[in-house]
C-alpha cells in the first residue's frame, strides 16, 4: 500500500482530460514500480509453498500442479481483476483509494452506519500494519535464499545479508524516496520481462500444463482433498498479496494506468510465471527445492538473485511509505495520538517520513525475521492480515455501490456476495495457521486496535471532561465587553478543537494574567472526511467582535497541518498575521488516572502514556518555537 511516490493525481485517466501520451506512459511505468512492486513479487515463493503443502499427501503430480494452477490464475482474475481493476478503482474518494478513504466514502451516503463503518475502517487499518511488518521480511528473505542454489555455503549467510539490506532500507528512510522511486518503475519492468520469459521457456516446453486454466481443476482439487485442500488455498493466497495497494494508490496513478498495466503488462507476466513453475516440476519434481529460481539456467542465477533482492526492495518500500502515509490518516481522523511527521519533498506532498513509526517497524521486522527464519516459516504467518482486510474493504464496498451507485440490493449481492465468500475461505484458511505463525499477524492487528480504541475512547472521555470547564464563547465576549480587561499590544493566537468556545489558554490567561491582546484570533484546525480538501476552502475567517477573529482551518485526512501556511491563507482573506510579533497561546494538559475514570485501570493509564508520549502541538503545527505560550492544566481521566 504505497502513497507516496508520484507527483500526477487526477490526469491519469488518460489523453481524454488533457494528459499526454508520454505522460500517461509515464504513469504506467511508475505505477508497475510502485503499485505492483509487492504482489510482482509473489512467485518467489507463492507456488512452491502451495505446492510443498498439497504434497503432504502421496497426489499424484499433475493433479497437484493442475489444481494449485487454476486455484491461483483464478485467484488473479477474480480478487485482483474483477474487484480491485474493475470495481474499487471506480470507488474514488476526490481522486484518492484506500481503507480510509472507502471508509469516508461509505459514512457519506449510510450515516446510520457511521459507527459500523468506522470499526471496520479501524480493523482494516490495524491488519494494514502486520501486512506491514511480513511483507519486508518474507520478500527480502525468499530473495536472498537463492544464494543457496548458487551454493550450500551461502545458507549460513541468508539471514545476516536480510538483516543488514532491512536495517539499509529502513535508515535510508529519512532522506526520502523521491530519488530511488524515480528508478522503480524501469527496475520492475525488468523484473516482470524476466518472470515472463523464465516462464515461457518451460512452458514451450511442457504446454501440456496451459489445461490448468480450466477452474474446474482448481474446485475439484479443494473438494477432493478436505483438510488439505483448504491449507493449499489458504497458500494459494500469498499470490494476490499486494493486491490492495491498487486501490491504496488510485490518487497517484488514476485508474487507468493501474488498468493498463495490470491488463496489459503484469497479469500476463504473472500468469505465465506461475504456469513455468507448474510445467517445470511437471518435468523436474525435485526443482521443488526452489522452483522459482531454477527455472533460470545456471549462468542467470546469480543475476536473479540480484535482481530479486532489489525487487523485494521495492516491494518493501511501497509498504513502509504505505505506513507511513495509513499512519498520517489516522492521526489526522483522530485515531492515533500525534506522531512527528517530516516532510522530505518540497514538491511532492505524499513524501513523507515518520521517524518513530519507521524505528517502531524495522524492531518488528527483525525479530520476526530472527524468530521465523527462513520464507516457509514466513509464509505461515502471512496472509491472515491481508485476507482479513481484503473482506472488510469488500464489507465497506457493498455500502458504496448500494447506497452511492444506485444498483439495487440484489445486484450489489451478485457481485459482492461471491468475492466475500471467496476472500472468507482464504482468510478461513489462513487463520488454521494461527499457531504455525499466523498469530504474529493476529497480535500485532489487535495491539495496534487496542491501541486505536483506546486513544478514541480516551479523547472522547477528556473532550467531556475538558467541556465541563469551558465557557461559551459569546457569552466570554459580552462579559468582556461588560467589564474589560487590559489591553497589550499585539496579536495573540488561541488554539481550540471547538470553534464556539472559549479556549482554555484563552480563560487561563485572563484569569491569572489578566490582561487582553488588542487582537485575539482563535484558531481551529479540523480534519474533513474527505482525502483533501481545495486550497480555496481552506481557510474561513470570522470577525465575531472588535477584538476577536474566529479562524477555521480545514484539512483532509492525507494532509498535514501547517500553521504558517493557515496564515498564509489569511491574507487572501484580508487577515494579515506577523507571526514574528505575535503570540501563541497553547494548553499543555498534564494528565493523571483517576479511579472515578469510566475505562478499566489498566487503559486509563494507557491512554495517558500515548498522551505524553504525543507530539507537541508546537512541533506538529509547525510554530515558530520563539512564539508559544504553554499554559499547563491537570486533567483527570
Amino acid at each position: 500500500m504505497a502513497q507516496s511516490h508520484v507527483v500526477a493525481k487526477g490526469g491519469a485517466s488518460g489523453t481524454s482530460d488533457g494528459t499526454s501520451k508520454k505522460q500517461y506512459w509515464a504513469l504506467v511505468v511508475g505505477c508497475i514500480g510502485v503499485v505492483y512492486g509487492d504482489i510482482g513479487t509473489s512467485p518467489l515463493y507463492a507456488f512452491n509453498e502451495a505446492v510443498i503443502a498439497a504434497k503432504g499427501e502421496s497426489f499424484a503430480g499433475r493433479e497437484v500442479v493442475f489444481g494449485v494452477l487454476s486455484l491461483i490464475v483464478w485467484s488473479l482474475l477474480l480478487i485482483v481483476t474483477l474487484k480491485y481493476i474493475f470495481i474499487l478503482l471506480r470507488a474514488d474518494n476526490n481522486g484518492e483509494g484506500g481503507t480510509f478513504a472507502l471508509m469516508a466514502l461509505a459514512q457519506s451516503v449510510a450515516q446510520r452506519s457511521t459507527p459500523v463503518l468506522m470499526g471496520l475502517g479501524i480493523a482494516g487499518a490495524s491488519f494494514f500494519y502486520g501486512d506491514a511488518i511480513i511483507t519486508p521480511a518474507i520478500s527480502v528473505v525468499s530473495a536472498i535464499e537463492g544464494l543457496k542454489l548458487v551454493s550450500p555455503a551461502f545458507e549460513d549467510l541468508v539471514l545476516p545479508l536480510t538483516i543488514v539490506i532491512l536495517i539499509g532500507l529502513f535508515a535510508a528512510q529519512s532522506r526520502g524516496t523521491a530519488k530511488v522511486a524515480t528508478f522503480f518503475g524501469p527496475i520492475t519492468i525488468v523484473w516482470f520481462i524476466a518472470l515472463f520469459v523464465g516462464g515461457l521457456v518451460q512452458i514451450i516446453a511442457n504446454p501440456d500444463v496451459l489445461v490448468a486454466l480450466n477452474p474446474w481443476y482448481g474446485v475439484r482439487f479443494v473438494f477432493k482433498h478436505g483438510l488439505i485442500g483448504f491449507i493449499v488455498v489458504g497458500l494459494v493466497f500469498l499470490a494476490v498479496t499486494g493486491a490492495e495497494a491498487l486501490y491504496a494508490d488510485l490518487g497517484h496513478f488514476g485508474h487507468k494506468p493501474i488498468q493498463t498495466a495490470w491488463v496489459g503488462f503484469v497479469l500476463p507476466a504473472l500468469t505465465v510465471n506461475y504456469f513455468g513453475q507448474g510445467a517445470l516440476v511437471l518435468s523436474r519434481p525435485e526443482a521443488l527445492e526452489n522452483t522459482f529460481f531454477l527455472l533460470y539456467p545456471d549462468w542467470a542465477l546469480v543475476p536473479m538473485v540480484i535482481l530479486a533482492t532489489v525487487a523485494t526492495i521495492v516491494a518493501s518500500q511501497a509498504v513502509i511509505t504505505g505506513a507511513f502515509s495509513v499512519t498520517r490518516q489516522a492521526i489526522q481522523l483522530g485515531l492515533l495520538p500525534r506522531f512527528g511527521i517530516m516532510h522530505t519533498s518540497e514538491s511532492m506532498a505524499g513524501q513523507i517520513y515518520l521517524p518513530r513509526v519507521n524505528w517502531i517497524m524495522l524492531i518488528a521486522v527483525l525479530l520476526t525475521v530472527v524468530v521465523f527464519k527462513n520464507s516457509s516459516n514466513l509464509a505461515s504467518a502471512y496472509g491472515v492480515a491481508i485476507a482479513a482486510q481484503m473482506v472488510i474493504e469488500s464489507l465497506i464496498a457493498f455500502f458504496v455501490i448500494w447506497r452511492m451507485w444506485g444498483w439495487k440490493l440484489w445486484q450489489v449481492a451478485l457481485v459482492i456476495v461471491p468475492l466475500l465468500l471467496l476472500e472468507q475461505a482464504f482468510l478461513a484458511s489462513n487463520m488454521l495457521k494461527v499457531l504455525e505463525g499466523a498469530w504474529i499477524t493476529v497480535f500485532m492487528a489487535a495491539l495496534v486496535g487496542l491501541i486505536i480504541v483506546t486513544w478514541v475512547k480516551g479523547v472522547h472521555l477528556l473532550a467531556k471532561q475538558t467541556r465541563k470547564n469551558e465557557a461559551d464563547l459569546d457569552w466570554l465576549l459580552r462579559k468582556l465587553e461588560a467589564k474589560p480587561p487590559q489591553r497589550v499590544a499585539g496579536t495573540a493566537v488561541f488554539f481550540t478543537a471547538d470553534p464556539m468556545a472559549a479556549p482554555t489558554a484563552l480563560m487561563h490567561n485572563l484569569k491569572h494574567n489578566r490582561i487582553l491582546h488588542e487582537r485575539n484570533i482563535v484558531l481551529s484546525v479540523k480534519t474533513e472526511d474527505i482525502p483533501r480538501v481545495p486550497r480555496h476552502e481552506r481557510v474561513t475567517v470570522e470577525r465575531i467582535s472588535d477584538s476577536f477573529l474566529r479562524v477555521i482551518a480545514r484539512y483532509g485526512f492525507m494532509e498535514t497541518p501547517s500553521v504558517p501556511k493557515i496564515f498564509e491563507q489569511c491574507r487572501r482573506k484580508d487577515l494579515n498575521v506577523d507571526m514574528s510579533a505575535t503570540s501563541f497561546f497553547l494548553s499543555r494538559r498534564n494528565l493523571r488516572t483517576t479511579s472515578k475514570s469510566e475505562m478499566p485501570a489498566w487503559q486509563d493509564r494507557l491512554f495517558v502514556a500515548l498522551a505524553r508520549s504525543s507530539e507537541d502541538a508546537t512541533t506538529y503545527f509547525r510554530i515558530p518555537t520563539d512564539r508559544v505560550v504553554e499554559v499547563g492544566t491537570q486533567v483527570a481521566v
